[in-house]
């Protein structure tokens, strides 16, 4: 099959993906508006898409999840740790 782009014909092939209608119909909505075909939406999304990038962003936002829960973890031993002696001091002032 050819199709025309600009003064070109270019060969193209076809490439079926099947998906429910609610995505196909997000995807038509998305296309519009961009101002794209659905065939151009989908060349661009399939290129753009690079398994090795998003698996380096999650390993980064894993490694700050894990750092700011061993951080929430030691605050929260730390406001412990206090609340514990303050009871110990109210306890004592107390006659306990």
């Amino acid at each position: 099959m050819y199709i025309k782009r600009g003064t070109m014909a270019v060969a193209v092939e076809r490439i079926v993906v099947q998906v429910p209608p609610s995505q196909k119909k997000a995807f038509m909505s998305k296309a519009k508006r961009l101002g794209l075909n659905l065939s151009e939406l989908m060349r661009r999304g399939a290129s753009a898409y690079s398994p090795e990038e998003a698996e380096d962003e999650l390993e980064a936002l894993l490694e700050k999840i894990v750092k700011s829960t061993a951080e929430a973890e030691a605050a929260l031993d730390d406001a412990l740790a206090f609340v514990a002696e303050s009871n110990r001091r109210i306890a004592a002032m107390e006659g306990r």
